[in-house]
């Protein structure tokens, strides 16, 4: 089992040769604006793109809590949104977050890294406007990709 490597730097250049999966956390309401998939979208306009058309047709596709879309932006790069936040404002049913969500979307990415032979990259996922805690998202990560041999790499931006 490898273990998560720590590193400062930005999840939208991310290290290493091969192929690689950039994984983030999207809502399930079709929002795309604050967080993360602004410097994806600064980026390549791929993800927005493809995730806006999957959420406008999610009657007739999976969209929905768990599922999983992977967009190549580049030969050796694709974006995985992973829709693991209930709507996006905290209330009185507490933050967005949805853990099981994202335990389901995880072991998505690890069959698609381990077909493609690829890495697994990411900010702390969860963690920012979904107000979740890196110590539940943590273990589902090392649970999911990294027991089964994934090499992940998570991003602390300066």
């Amino acid at each position: 089992m490898s273990e998560i490597m720590y590193v400062r730097g930005d999840a939208t250049s991310p290290q290493g040769k091969g192929v690689k999966i950039i994984v983030h956390v999207c809502n399930d309401l079709g929002g795309w604006g604050k967080g993360f998939v602004l410097s994806l979208s600064r980026r390549w306009p791929e993800p927005e793109a493809a995730y806006r058309t999957w959420h406008r047709e999610r009657a007739m596709n999976d969209f929905g809590l768990g599922a999983v879309q992977f967009v190549q932006v580049s030969p050796f790069v694709r974006v995985a949104n992973l829709v693991g936040q209930h709507g996006t404002r905290r209330g009185s049913k507490g933050v967005p977050v949805r853990y099981e969500a994202i335990d389901t979307g995880l072991a998505a990415v690890a069959d698609h890294a381990l077909e493609l032979g690829a890495s697994v990259h990411m900010p702390r996922i969860g963690c920012g406007l979904a107000g979740g805690t890196w110590s539940r998202i943590e273990p589902l990560i090392a649970g999911r990709l990294t027991a089964r041999g994934v090499s992940v790499t998570v991003y602390d931006f300066d």
